[in-house]
């Protein structure tokens, strides 16, 4: 998945930027000392950042020179003398942001990857000014007037199609900026984004403070009865740098489902931690995000309905592929009910695994990882743990997910310690295309911290852009436990499955071919953005990539036969609890922001159990992926009223699946095609037409149902 901390999000006109800053701009920058690492573009290859030159403390001074240095570039295009033209005025703004924006880059990637209290604290700092700082450009009513102007003549302006998007792109982002406010309603919407910020910051560090609060402890070796003695020793670590030494500590991770129910024997602990994980967020204390919760759906409706909007989700929504609340709701509604059909029998499929072995309980929540596997592995004749051996990370990395890019697109990568990194974990590598240029260098950080925030993610360190001359930087984070020294690192298949999603991510970015930073890579609408990850995620199974990677971590030997075909039968598998988990949660997403502000709960946990029951997915054994109090993509990243946008996207991706199997699959014509058509043209059009473009057409629904067993069949 793709993740956008919302709390340091620049304006477009503060986006990625390298040219010579105006004599304004140069002035307001040069209270910066040249010592400090962001008064200087990097030196490093391809403006890589200087990791090891940035100190906390560089951070502050760097943001407040940054923001005086844009907003002079900013006033200077305002208030040009000269009429407003397209390269005085867009491109202009294109070019502007420079300073700031290499601070924003680093601190964003520190603050989501490797944060501590005085970045933790710096960001709460932060999030209203930045927000103050994008309304000062955004609201710049003379800004706006040149925009505005330029917007009104634009088809004759001769401009490219390119450069015409960016006209229009602009001139929507100030108007949904509430750049057509009244002077009153622009203060009040001041307000609301300065309060919004803090309170998306506040809500995402809790879900991190909650996360390490929550870890499960377990007194007893034989309570951990399934987990592997690697686990248990990474379990015995964890408590000893707790101070609990002879005890057990089983972190948890972001989501609701927790991979050791699916391997512990013992049900008193698989419960205790179905338990901590759902509680997260709404059992009082500290790291309490009920109160934030109901404050942002406040807000949010309120300024939706200061913007003129019905609500926060019409509003957020109209600037999608999908346009409205009635497709959204459509779409999720149509899948509901069939989804929870599914997970029902599934269900009775496990019960009667537990009935069988006399177990004298209906199946749970804590239940079903263990008790799927079950049925799995009776159905298939396999488990997990039987894949793990052969799913060693190291070797899914580069003989996996670069093997099939290599022959997908003729990538070639070749890794390098010389630059530098925030963790030595972190892995990094120059990619080169099939001529031998270089295309852009791309970043891997793989493990799980307890200062890094849960799930996994995609950023941009450098975006693309012809007009700036850069080629990109990419990186990617995962969330993989680490082992304990000199053991392997071996995925589940999960896990697997994930570093090729993240991976076609970090493809959009590295094939980005337009002229202006706003259009780079995945600048695309969010109900598009995750379509070309999950594309990438079908060569984790194609056999000839599956393969190549998939070889035991001790023996070399490959994956057997057998044990291939059972896992690519059993892919389907579970398709109704996956789904159901899903849509419970990208409904409540919709439910929370489809309010008006007379609508808003005073209480988040019955909001959330009618909200569930009303739309038909109230099934306890299959609970939301993400309940309210720790759902930071709605609350506090770039998904607010947007959770949808997976299975919006995998409408695409299924139909663009189909497409690669009738045409040959893993072959240089068809990697070309879509790099080419799709992959390389970031934002610079239409989403949907540049869909069409590479398909021919529209794409079908009956892939995706298809896949999610939602068809009947």
């Amino acid at each position: 998945m793709l993740v956008i901390a919302a709390s340091l999000m620049l304006a477009p006109a503060a986006a990625f930027a390298a040219t010579t800053l105006p004599a304004t701009a140069a002035t307001a920058a040069a209270v910066l000392p040249a010592s400090n690492p962001f008064a200087q573009a990097s030196s490093l290859p391809f403006n890589y950042p200087p990791f090891d030159k940035v100190q906390d403390a560089d951070y502050a001074p760097a943001f407040t020179a940054g923001m005086a240095a844009n907003l002079a570039e900013i006033n200077a295009i305002a208030n040009n003398p000269k009429a407003a033209t397209f390269d005085n005025t867009i491109v202009a703004m294109e070019r502007s942001g420079q300073l700031l924006s290499r601070v924003r880059t680093v601190f964003s990637v520190m603050s989501g990857s490797n944060t501590n209290e005085t970045i933790q604290g710096l960001e709460r700092e932060l999030a209203p000014k930045m927000a103050a700082h994008s309304d000062a450009v955004m609201l710049n009513d003379k800004l706006f007037k040149r925009i505005d102007s330029l917007y009104a003549k634009r088809d004759k302006l001769g401009l490219d199609a390119e450069s015409k998007r960016l006209l229009e792109r602009y001139h929507t982002d100030f108007v949904r900026a509430g750049a057509k406010l009244s002077a009153a309603d622009k203060q009040k919407l001041r307000a609301y984004n300065g309060q919004l910020a803090a309170l998306s910051t506040k809500f995402a560090q809790n879900v991190l403070k909650e996360l390490n609060a929550s870890a499960v402890v377990v007194d007893t070796r034989e309570e951990l009865d399934g987990l592997s003695p690697a686990a248990i020793e990474v379990a015995a670590g964890l408590a000893k740098k707790r101070g609990l030494d002879g005890k057990y500590v089983i972190a948890l991770v972001n989501t609701t489902g927790q991979a050791p129910l699916s391997l512990l024997t013992n049900r008193a602990v698989r419960e205790r931690i179905m338990a901590a994980s759902q509680a997260r967020g709404s059992r009082g204390g500290e790291f309490d995000n009920t109160a934030e919760v109901l404050e942002l759906a406040k807000l949010r409706a309120e300024r939706a309905a200061l913007m003129g909007y019905p609500n926060y989700a019409a509003y957020s929504l109209e600037d999608q592929t999908a346009h409205d609340t009635t497709a959204v709701n459509a779409l999720l509604g149509e899948l509901a009910k069939p989804a929870v059909v599914n997970a029902r029998r599934e269900a009775d499929d496990i019960q009667k695994v537990i009935d069988a072995g006399k177990g004298g309980f209906k199946v749970g929540a804590a239940d079903w990882a263990f008790y799927s596997d079950k049925v799995r592995a009776e159905r298939y004749n396999f488990d997990e743990t039987q894949l793990k051996p052969y799913f060693e990370m190291h070797s899914v990395l580069t003989k996996g997910v670069f093997f099939a890019a290599g022959k997908l697109y003729g990538l070639t990568f070749k890794q390098r310690t010389d630059l530098p990194v925030y963790t030595s974990d972190m892995l990094v590598y120059d990619v080169f295309n099939e001529d031998g240029t270089q295309l852009a260098i791309f970043t891997l950080d793989p493990y799980a911290r307890s200062n890094k925030r849960g799930g996994a993610w995609a950023n941009a360190y450098v975006g693309q852009s012809g007009l700036l001359n850069r080629k990109p930087v990419i990186a990617n984070n995962l969330n993989i436990p680490k082992p304990e020294a000199g053991q392997p690192t071996l995925m589940t298949f999960d896990e697997v499955n994930t570093m090729f999603h993240e991976f076609g991510h970090a493809l959009h970015g590295m094939f980005s071919n337009v002229k202006y930073p706003r259009f780079a890579g995945t600048s695309v609408p969010r109900d598009f953005v995750e379509y070309p990850s999950q594309v990438n995620e079908m060569w984790a199974l194609w056999p000839e990539v599956l393969q190549n990677y998939a070889k035991h971590y001790q023996t070399g030997a490959a994956i057997p036969a057998e044990l291939l075909a059972k896992v690519t039968a059993a892919d389907n598998f579970n398709q109704g609890y996956k789904t159901t988990e899903y849509l419970a949660s990208a409904l409540l997403d919709q439910r929370w922001h489809q309010l008006t502000p007379a609508q808003i709960p005073t209480d988040v946990l019955a909001f959330e159990k009618t909200a569930l029951a009303q739309a038909g997915v109230d099934f306890a054994p299959a609970p939301p992926r993400y309940r309210t109090t720790y759902f930071s993509h709605a609350f506090a990243g770039g998904y607010s009223a947007g959770y949808y946008a997976y299975l919006w996207s995998e409408k695409l991706d299924a139909d663009t699946v189909e497409w690669f199997k009738e045409n040959g699959g893993l072959t240089r014509k068809n990697g070309d095609w879509f790099r080419a058509k799709l992959l390389s043209r970031g934002g610079s059009a239409d989403a949907l037409d540049i869909y069409r473009n590479f398909r021919g057409r529209d794409a079908k629904i009956e892939p995706l149902l298809q896949r999610r067993g939602l068809n009947g069949k």
